[in-house]
């Protein structure tokens, strides 16, 4: 118990994120379409691995950094143990494949074209992300992209997965 309460506290301070209303708490499953196809995906599908879910859409400014440097730090940790999720929030698909045309992503992409899902995680803009350990936990959430997110994740990770 010590140790779950030493390394919350330590990933905490690792994080920094500014917006850390959803943590500690379950996180919200949900079963959404690829964007690609009518392949369906839950969240609960994921259990077992650290997933970084990042609610993102085409006109997002900051979504044109975030996708590739995310895709960039998925191909280096792998799969086995970590994913990212994407969850897009366009009105039309299309709107979506065209931008990622532009910035591909190799992880899995989701569509939420209705919102239902970003308010179950109460988002207040994009991109918003929420990072949830293997038990389904959300470790943290946060809004906006900066690159040092990703060295903050860096260091977060190897705590998540032990």
């Amino acid at each position: 118990m010590i140790g779950c309460l030493i390394r919350s506290h330590i990933l905490l301070c690792l994080l920094c994120f500014p917006v850390m209303t959803l943590a500690d708490q379950l996180a919200p499953d949900f079963t959404l379409k690829s964007l690609y196809d009518d392949s369906e995906y839950s969240l609960s599908d994921y259990r077992g691995k650290v997933v970084y879910l990042d609610f993102w859409a085409s006109w997002c400014g900051p979504c044109r950094k975030s996708l590739p440097a995310l895709d960039a730090l998925q191909k280096e940790i792998g799969s086995q143990q970590f994913e990212v999720v994407a969850v897009n929030l366009d009105v039309t698909r299309q709107e979506a494949l065209e931008f990622l045309k532009q910035y591909p992503v190799s992880y899995t992409v989701l569509r939420d074209g209705s919102g239902g899902i970003s308010r179950k995680y109460d988002l207040v803009g994009l991109p918003s992300s929420v990072l949830i350990d293997r038990t389904g936990i959300i470790v943290s959430s946060f809004q906006g992209f900066h690159p040092s997110h990703i060295e903050k994740l860096r260091k977060a990770l190897p705590y998540l997965l032990e």
